[in-house]
């Protein structure tokens, strides 16, 4: 416990707080620049069961805020080159990272597995569906956001306490994206801090927490204000929005390193021709256009994992396979790009 001594010392956190810290799962939205402030800080602390989901990709223009990454890691996935720079930090992290974006296809699932979810996105879309979906598998999160010199930071449904909906229930606002207005590394980085600290605080138990009250700050003028609000009884999720539908109830997504240490056919249900081209040993290629047809060629006591570009017609083809009596079904999550990502970095991203 040398590593966190000068913490543990302190009489809010004790060797019982670090306890807490190291077995809280965290799961953080976005590995831009404010997803690049709060990580470092989580790994540092003792946190040692965090996720990233993140999509995208690294860029010259994020280096000058997103400062997990350097110049030799751009045109690189951000959660592989987040992973490899927090392990440095702390070898006894355990990161999990999801090369994808969030989506009303995965959200549920992925909260389910962490006990605080951390928004560290510009997407209003996004935001809303955190919330949502925080709001069903009853997760705390901890807001931030930034415009150009200002930020705001706020924590939504911690102990039954106000949303995000309670605060912003205009869903159609518009917001303006870093790369629109321009942005300060610094702001982005001390509003992600901030989070950063009210997760730790959240995971300890101790202080005023962020619930019911919105701070925002300029870094500009040094300005501070903290407006108070309540939770609204008459707010309701948007499921329209959310889009909660049950077609994809029984359907479970897999690894494919999961795959490939059992005995278990891939069947890829895109087109000829599709790229990029996957290579696996006990793979077969069977188009969704004829995946019907070809029913007779499957043996139904055999397990499967279904995959396609994107994942809308591997869980058609799961469904369909389900309808006609084959129980030993799974969706590869990430489709073609994932398992090629996995090919290339021999490790598992899901």
């Amino acid at each position: 416990m040398e590593r966190f001594k000068r913490q543990i010392q302190l009489p809010q956190v004790g060797d019982s707080g670090q306890l807490k810290l190291k077995n809280a799962k965290v799961l953080v939205v976005g590995a831009g620049g404010l997803g690049c402030a709060i990580l470092p800080y989580l790994v540092a602390s003792g946190i040692e069961n965090i996720g990233i989901i993140d999509g995208d990709t690294i860029e010259e223009s994020n280096l000058h805020r997103q400062i997990l990454y350097s110049e030799d890691t751009v045109n690189l996935k951000k959660v592989f080159a987040a992973k490899t720079q927090l392990e440095r930090l702390n070898t006894t992290v355990k990161i999990k990272i999801y090369d994808e974006f969030l989506s009303v296809s995965n959200a549920l699932q992925l909260f389910k597995c962490y006990n605080l979810i951390v928004d560290a996105t510009d997407i209003l879309k996004t935001r809303y569906l955190i919330n949502d979906a925080s709001v069903i598998t009853n997760k705390p999160f901890v807001y931030g956001s930034v415009y150009r010199f200002e930020g705001q930071v706020s924590v939504f449904n911690y102990k039954n306490g106000p949303t995000y909906r309670c605060l912003f229930k205009d869903k159609n606002q518009t917001v303006t994206n870093c790369e629109d207005s321009g942005v300060l590394g610094t702001t982005v980085g001390f509003i992600g801090m901030l989070q950063a600290n009210e997760v730790i605080k959240i995971i300890l138990g101790i202080g005023e927490v962020l619930s019911g009250k919105l701070l925002m700050y300029n870094t500009l003028n040094n300005t501070q204000n903290c407006i108070n609000f309540k939770k609204k009884t008459t707010i309701k999720i948007d499921e329209h929005f959310f889009n909660l539908t049950h077609s994809n109830e029984g359907i479970i997504d897999v690894c494919i390193s999961e795959v490939l240490s059992k005995q278990t056919i891939l069947v890829d249900v895109r087109e000829f021709g599709e790229t990029p081209k996957i290579e696996l040993p006990n793979t077969i290629q069977i188009s969704m256009s004829n995946l019907e047809k070809e029913l007779n060629n499957l043996e139904k006591d055999k397990n499967y994992a279904i995959f396609c570009q994107s994942g809308k017609r591997s869980i058609k083809a799961i469904q369909i396979l389900k309808q006609h009596q084959f129980k030993n079904v799974n969706n590869i999550k990430g489709g073609a790009l994932t398992i090629q990502n996995y090919i290339k970095n021999e490790k598992c991203i899901y």
